[in-house]
């Protein structure tokens, strides 16, 4: 028998699903310091790549998960994701230098895809067009309290059980919220519309997808906004640190500047019917650069180091242009996939997650101490997405169709 889930059930379980991700980001930046001191620091790789790796897994269990959810349905591909993500977490947590971190990182970056993509095929399988916009802007509210209090629940777990014990709860949550979906979601794939998983096939709509213009500027659109969310999570404990000494307090400035991004998918949740997705993501753009130039002259202006306030200020500003952009980005280049959904989800996914990491793992490469190229990240973000998104919705939006 089916389980009757509501709306409301199936946007809060869709929420914390993709909250995994942000949970897998946010809970460990108190304890990157620790991690460093406890496993040692060997160059090249630093703690930074305890943060960009993980995303980088996620580019490659994109490419995989997207696919077999467009085969075997999004409930199966979803649960075998968070199995591979159990795996990568106790990788982690055993680890006994940065290597193994990283590589348990890693894996846990390629298992959470199926959370990350199966939820959004799931949506695009119920909603459309700006409807669902609104979807996704209510579960971006609900994913948001997730990274305000994350990190300041897991420096209370630090400081009783170790960097270690993150990973405990990391395997806790991710067993409960398969148990959910195992008793509660019905599968939204009907068997007459999936698609056989076989190579010819795969490259056949691979290729329809990425042929599409559209598609893939609205890809390197969302990996460019992604990738200065990622410079900031990277970057941002030892920023704090190192420009204004503080330490403890940090899950608290980091839970101010993240209800920037609650507050404007909440917002956006309300308006994106009533003005058009196209419409808010143009003027959230405009935002994060507008944002981004006004820190940028604040760093000059203050050699690296502005007023606490001011950053603080002007770092809501650039999250709440995010916050706008989230829900509307995926909705607007989810929106010309037609029959290939979870391939295109994947693709979608994948290709912003990568260009995400070269942009922050490049942007990171000049981090000083101070907030020059934090300020940089966000301006050049969203100059260069804005004129991507200008020139890809100027491209045909019909529905790809499915090879099959």
């Amino acid at each position: 028998m089916r389980p009757d889930i509501s709306f409301r059930e199936r946007i809060v379980l869709y929420a914390l699903l993709t909250s995994l991700t942000s949970i897998s980001i946010d809970a460990l930046l108190p304890g990157l310091r620790q991690i460093g001191a406890d496993v040692g620091v060997t160059p090249p790789l630093s703690t930074q790549h305890v943060i960009s790796l993980f995303i980088f897994g996620m580019a490659f269990g994109e490419l995989l998960l997207g696919p077999l959810s467009d085969a075997m349905g999004r409930k199966r591909a979803l649960v075998l994701g968070l199995g591979v993500y159990g795996i990568g977490t106790v990788i982690a947590m055993l680890a006994g230098s940065l290597e193994l971190v990283i590589l348990g990182r890693f894996l846990q970056g390629v298992g959470v895809s199926g959370p990350k993509i199966a939820t959004r095929a799931m949506i695009r399988d119920q909603f459309e067009g700006d409807a669902m916009a609104r979807v996704m802007s209510f579960m971006f509210t609900l994913f948001i309290l997730v990274p305000m209090l994350a990190p300041s629940l897991a420096q209370g777990v630090i400081a009783v059980g170790g960097w270690r014990s993150v990973f405990a709860v990391y395997l806790a949550v991710a067993g409960l919220l398969g148990l959910w979906l195992v008793l509660r979601q019905p599968e939204t794939l009907p068997l007459d519309k999936r698609i056989a998983f076989r190579p010819r096939l795969l490259f056949l709509n691979g290729r329809r997808v990425l042929s599409n213009r559209r598609v893939v500027l609205l890809i390197v659109a969302t990996g460019l906004v992604f990738g200065a969310q990622l410079l900031y999570l990277s970057t941002a404990a030892d920023l704090f640190f190192d420009a204004y000494g503080i330490g403890q307090t940090f899950p608290l400035y980091f839970a101010m500047l993240a209800a920037g991004i609650g507050l404007a998918s909440f917002l956006n949740a309300k308006l994106v019917q009533r003005f058009g997705a196209e419409a808010m993501a143009r003027h959230g753009f405009v935002g994060l650069a507008a944002a981004g130039l006004a820190m940028l002259l604040a760093s000059i202006a203050f050699d690296g180091r502005p007023p606490l306030t001011l950053l603080m200020v002007l770092g809501f500003a650039a999250f709440f242009a995010i916050g706008v952009l989230f829900g509307n980005l995926n909705a607007m280049a989810m929106r010309s996939l037609g029959q290939v959904a979870g391939l295109g989800a994947s693709l979608i996914a994948s290709g912003s997650s990568l260009a995400a990491t070269l942009f922050a793992v490049a942007m990171g490469a000049f981090y000083d101490g101070t907030t020059l190229n934090l300020s940089a990240g966000f301006f050049i973000a969203g100059v260069s997405a804005l004129v991507l998104s200008q020139i890809a919705l100027r491209a045909d939006a019909t529905p790809i169709e499915a090879v099959r």
